[in-house]
């Protein structure tokens, strides 16, 4: 099918999906005065799920304006970034990011979402006429060129944390006051994780470069910086009508697009038991190489060594960075530095010559070598101290054994010169 047909034929899906979600069940249960200004306005949260691509695993939001009068329907969205902007990627490395809201037809933006086979779900919502009013002419005056960019953080600003807010601040308070005394006992941490799992990389990265900012727990305030999560919540949020009736937020709700593939896992996965197990067995493959006589065990040793320490010390310099050198607070005073070592660049050399059979490690070596070793078991040392309460006994479990097994393998490869 050609590019121009196909187009065709999303945005008019789009426009028909759009078409069928007004719900008579809003003008049924809400009880406002008629002909209150804001009466012919309909809000609605649209939620998009999460995709295949890493920037899509947190899934996406926006405010749907429609006025019934005029025809005209507006869609709201905190999530513009420009990748040709100067200084780009410096500024995200930094972590001085500028997001915007963009406002645009519903059927341009939502279109886009059907070739990546991600579910789109529409929520009513009841507010006021007046409250109606209110978002619609925040939201146009946030999406004035003058006053639409603003700093993203991946937690606390970012395209469904400012939807979140915008609502908030049109039920007055509402939906604050009733989540966020709220908790379930997520962390930032285990929500990353849930949502990127099927990406092992990026699940990985992040993972490690996460420090222990995303280990307190967080209210259910504060899990709606996931999409999925505002939507969910935003159901159990009460209003009351101008007669002081009690009505629930999400007057209706559909789902208009169907989604390709099964949604995120409910839970973080457990990955303490496979880090330990490679762990371990890395750690024997070692010492059985150091163990050895042949040539070949002298190569594998050499490479593994090498491998684990270019791993551990650049590692160890990217965390370092991220600490001290961006604004990324959700990385900062990482205790994974103790275990991914800037220090172990300091042993490559030996990593080299410990191919040759002749070759002895000095004093200097061995004690950098002990030195990442005991670092390593310091951070298991510390989870005793109430201060120290980083989620990392996954790394704890991977590096403590392999640093181990690379001090005592230099060490021996020593005493038996």
């Amino acid at each position: 099918m050609p590019l121009d047909a196909r187009g065709v034929l999303l945005r008019a899906f789009i426009l028909l999906l759009l078409a069928t979600c007004a719900d008579p069940a809003l003008a049924q249960q809400a009880t406002w005065t008629p002909g209150q200004p804001g009466e012919s306005l309909e809000i609605a949260l649209v939620t998009v799920g999460p995709g295949q691509i890493y920037w899509e695993r947190f899934g996406h939001n926006a405010i749907l304006v429609r006025d019934n009068a005029s025809g005209e329907e507006t869609l709201y969205n905190y999530g513009i970034f420009d990748f040709t902007e100067k200084n780009f990627f410096l500024n995200f490395m930094r972590g001085r990011m500028r997001y915007r809201i963009d406002a645009a037809p519903p059927q341009a933006d939502l279109a886009k979402y059907l070739p990546e086979r991600r579910w789109i779900d529409m929520q009513a919502l009841n507010l006021a006429p007046p409250q109606r009013v209110a978002l619609r002419d925040f939201l146009a005056w946030n999406a004035k060129p003058e006053n639409a960019f603003y700093a993203y953080d991946y937690f606390r600003s970012n395209c469904s944390t400012k939807v979140r807010d915008a609502l908030d601040t049109a039920l007055g308070g509402a939906l604050r006051s009733a989540t966020v005394s709220r908790s379930r006992g997520f962390t930032y941490r285990m929500h990353a994780l849930r949502l990127t799992a099927p990406d092992f990389w990026l699940a990985t990265g992040i993972h490690a470069g996460l420090g222990p900012f995303a280990d307190r727990g967080v209210s259910l305030w504060e899990e709606m910086f996931i999409p999925m999560e505002l939507e969910k919540h935003l159901r159990e949020v009460r209003v009351r009508d101008d007669a002081g009736n009690e009505l629930p937020l999400v007057a209706a709700e559909r789902r208009i697009a169907p989604a390709g593939f099964p949604d995120p896992a409910d839970e973080p996965p457990r990955l303490l038991a496979g880090y330990a197990i490679a762990g371990v067995v890395i750690a024997l493959l070692l010492v059985l190489l150091a163990r050895a006589r042949s040539v070949a065990a002298r190569f594998a040793f050499a490479s593994g060594a090498a491998a684990l320490w270019l791993v551990a010390g650049f590692g160890g310099l990217a965390l370092l960075g991220l600490w001290t050198l961006t604004t990324h607070e959700s990385a900062w005073a990482n205790e994974n530095l103790l275990l991914f070592d800037p220090l172990a660049l300091l042993l490559l050399p030996a990593a080299f010559a410990a191919a040759r059979q002749s070759w002895r490690p000095g004093r200097f070596t061995i004690g950098v070598a002990w030195c990442v070793a005991l670092l390593a078991g310091l951070a298991l040392f510390l989870k005793a101290l109430p201060a120290f309460r980083q989620a990392n006994f996954d790394w704890i479990a991977l590096w403590l054994p392999v640093h181990l097994a690379l001090a005592w393998s230099l060490a021996r490869r020593r005493a038996a010169g």
